[in-house]
Parts: C-alpha cells; structure tokens; sequence
C-alpha cells in the first residue's frame, strides 16, 4: 500500500532533502511540498495525505496552527512535527494541536523514518533527544513565542515594556490590577521567563514595543 505523505518546510534544501528521504522509501510518496503554513493546510485538503511532516517554525502560520488545521480539513492525517527546539512548551503545543511525533531537526534522519512509522502505526514518537533537553536550557523561538500570546497579553507586555506600572496599565485598560498580575503571570508561564526584565527584553526582541532611549 502507498503511503502518502506531504512535506512542509519554508527552508527548501532541507524540504528537498526531506523529499528524497522519503522517496527512498518504495511504498511512500511525496503528494505535496509546502513552504508555508497556510499551503501546508490547503494542500492537505486537497490530496488527504496519511502523513504530514510540518516544521515547527514556519512564517505566517506555524506548524502548532498549521497541525491544528490539518486535522480539521484531513481528520486521518497523522502530523509528525520537526523542530529546531526541544523546549518541552512547543512538544506540549504541538501534541495538543494533534500531532503524533515530535522530532528535532538536528538529529538522525532515522528518526523521522521511526516517527512516521510509528504515526502510521496511531502511536506517539517523541525522539530521544528531546527527552534529554527537558531538565537544560534551551533555545526558543520569538516567532513561536509571540504567536502564544493573546492580543490582550501582548498588549499588556507592550505597556510593562514602555515601563507603565500595574495600576497604570489597569487603569488604561480598566481592568483590575489583578487582572494585569495575572496576564503578567501567563506570560511568563507561557514564554519561559520568571522577571520583568526578561518580559522587556522579549517584548524588543519580538517588536512587540520599542527600545526606550
């Protein structure tokens, strides 16, 4: 039986040499490629496929989203993502949107062939590694990141970045300052940092709010 599978990635080398990985494969085949994740979605759609490798990090809409999509328009499709990120937040995320394997992209190619099997098979794959970057610090995405946060909290780090206290930004936005600690409290949750100068650092980086001169 052919397996059908379609392939999103917006660096197209490493898509291309996904595809090839694939097509070494006799009863797999590549019915896709996309570099984005609204054509990863609408590709989906249209050929139904069985597996549907989706990077992480894509411009536009993510992979999270993107899985989230794909398993409405193509219930039966089964969402390996791949990631230069082992941070146990975007595991959880991309889990949570429906997929059935997370695997790094530094690691062995044999691992995603383990991860598409065991997809088609209805089990999870997680790749070894990943297990091993839950107890350090890792790398994380701004991209990612900033997609995680609700336009209320962004909007609210923007504030704590121009250097607003709690009952200025309360009093802005007439909601209580409860209600700003605990935006504040999501976010670090949420974005992996536990102080108000980490917050402003990222709200920068992110171009959530301006460097302040």
């Amino acid at each position: 039986m052919t397996i059908t599978v379609l392939l999103a990635d917006d660096h197209i080398l490493f898509r291309q040499g996904l595809a090839l990985l694939v097509r070494e494969h006799r009863d797999w085949q590549v019915v896709g490629e996309a570099g984005h994740g609204e054509e990863a979605v609408a590709l989906a759609q249209a050929h139904q496929p069985q597996i549907a490798v989706l990077d992480v990090e894509m411009p536009g809409t993510n992979g999270i989203e993107a899985a989230r999509q794909i398993r409405q328009v193509s219930p039966g499709t089964r969402v390996v993502a791949l990631s230069m990120y082992g941070d146990i937040h975007y595991q959880e995320r991309m889990f949570e949107a429906g997929a059935s394997a997370y695997v790094l992209k530094n690691e062995a190619i044999d691992d995603l062939v383990k991860a598409i099997e065991a997809a088609l098979r209805g089990e999870r794959f997680i790749s070894p590694a990943v297990a091993q970057h839950g107890s350090m610090a890792v790398q994380r995405s701004v991209h990612l990141d900033q997609h995680a946060l609700s336009e209320r909290e962004a909007e609210v780090l923007r504030r704590l970045a121009e250097g607003q206290r709690i009952k200025e930004i309360a009093d802005g936005l007439s909601i209580s300052a409860k209600t700003v600690e605990t935006y504040r409290s999501r976010m670090m949750l949420k974005l992996g940092i536990d102080n108000l100068p980490g917050l402003v650092k990222f709200a920068i980086r992110a171009g959530i709010a301006s460097p302040q001169i």
